[in-house]
């Protein structure tokens, strides 16, 4: 445990950069720049983002430190200047219960774009290290577990790329890697950096948030920029992709990668697309290699009356793969009851966890013959999945319907070839292109 800290005041807070003028710190040591310099509030604001708020900030004992206004209410405290893609590092200290956040790149409200916040809510069913803007992003149920209890804990926080991707080190391990999906709200490509008090109903008196040895290294601004798209949309990894861990699983030439169960027949490759095709025998086509962990992403577009689905963690013993792993649908849900008479569970309609869980975000399907994109990552026994950038499910598939204790815990990726429900114009009736992976 620490000792308590005294409450007298380094100095009375004032923030100069209130006027809306943007000053960079101007210590730099070694390439990191000096964010705090633990004697005053110096190069921070109270205003420039998304949550400005009346919480208190000073300085105690070396330290940025936070508490609730005297009506309770909370707020950050931004830095002065605005930035890209960067690392972050700082030591934290918060008591319990109390609930704070890192921010990143975060804009004026009025401007419309989100920044993210790395969650520091230190209390009863509280997440450390979790993703959240507006709305949930990413759980990290394990992170406040981790959290040391009563003592200083540091942080790094890497922010590069649009999407951004952010990944978390705590204590010097890892906690949180996780890049927003693609086609959902729009997110600042940079902004200030912030410190946060929430409000926290029945907290303690004398709650508070700290922070010390605060300091940023900017990153290359090409940092994070993983795929490139051509004029057609087909993309391509990039060099800074590669080395983030993102390889192809699917060339846009030819089915290299790839077999079919029982034969080839019912697939092809044209500009740039894999198309299922409506003559052939194959039930489904599976990647030669098998994946436990991984972030997935890929983009379909479907004709009317479309059945197919996307096959994780399937064993190849001739067993149905939606239950040796799972399934994630992909249906025509304009047509396919209409069509067909009859009324589907709420798994079947395209993103839902076949045979355990829906999606919520249906309206996130685009009409028929757009792209839209998945975006997968499976993680132990942790599905978290996106459609268009709306989150379908962040689940622990040991907590939900469907016995996933008893699946595979690794397996092909596979894309389902099912008979449409109907007629159909043209010989294909699903499309996919841009298919990439990166093992977690």
């Amino acid at each position: 445990m620490i000792p308590p800290m005294s409450i007298a005041l380094a100095l009375v807070p004032v923030f100069p950069q209130d006027s809306g003028q943007t000053r960079r710190p101007e210590a730099v040591r070694d390439g990191w720049i000096e964010l705090f310099d633990g004697k005053s509030l110096e190069g921070w604001t109270r205003t420039g983002g998304r949550y400005d708020g009346p919480a208190a900030w000073t300085v105690e004992d070396g330290a940025l430190t936070g508490r609730e206004a005297e009506d309770g209410g909370g707020g950050l405290i931004y830095t002065a200047g605005v930035y890209r893609n960067f690392v972050l590092d700082l030591d934290a200290y918060v008591t319990y219960p109390f609930d704070s956040g890192f921010f990143l790149r975060m804009t004026p409200r009025e401007e419309g774009k989100l920044g993210a916040q790395v969650t520091l809510d230190y209390r009863p069913g509280g997440e450390v290290g979790g993703i959240y803007c507006d709305g949930w992003y990413f759980h990290c149920p394990e992170g406040a577990a981790r959290y040391r209890r009563d003592a200083w804990n540091h942080f790094s926080i890497r922010c590069v790329g649009d999407p951004m991707h952010v990944t978390v080190w705590m204590n010097g391990e890892d906690l949180t890697d996780f890049r927003i999906p693609e086609g959902g709200p729009e997110f600042a490509e940079e902004g200030r950096i912030g410190l946060q008090v929430h409000g926290s109903p029945g907290a303690p008196e004398g709650s508070k948030v700290q922070f010390k040895n605060i300091r940023l290294l900017e990153l290359d601004p090409e940092a994070g920029h993983y795929f490139e798209a051509d004029g057609a949309g087909n993309q391509t990894i990039t060099e800074a992709g590669f080395r983030a861990g993102w390889r192809p699983l699917f060339n846009g030439r030819d089915l290299t990668g790839w077999k079919g169960a029982n034969s080839d027949a019912g697939y092809r490759v044209r500009d740039g697309a894999l198309e299922l095709l409506l003559e052939g025998d194959s039930p489904h086509l599976m990647t030669d290699d098998d994946y436990r962990d991984f972030h997935l992403r890929l983009d379909f577009k479907i004709a009317k009356m479309a059945n197919s689905g996307l096959f994780l963690r399937a064993l190849r013993d001739g067993s149905n793969p939606a239950y040796s792993g799972c399934e994630i649908q992909i249906l025509d849900d304009f047509d396919w009851e209409a069509v067909t008479g009859s009324k589907l569970e709420d798994y079947q309609f395209t993103g839902g966890l076949y045979g355990s869980v829906a999606n919520p975000n249906r309206e996130a399907l685009r009409p028929l013959g757009e792209w839209n994109t998945f975006d997968v990552r499976y993680r132990g026994s942790r599905l978290t999945a996106y459609l268009n950038g709306r989150l379908m499910y962040d689940v622990d598939t040991l907590e939900v319907p469907g016995d996933f204790a008893s699946r595979a815990p690794e397996g092909f990726i596979g894309l389902q070839r099912h008979a449409p429900g109907g007629a159909i114009e043209g010989d294909a009736f699903a499309w996919f292109r841009n298919v990439f992976l990166r093992e977690l």
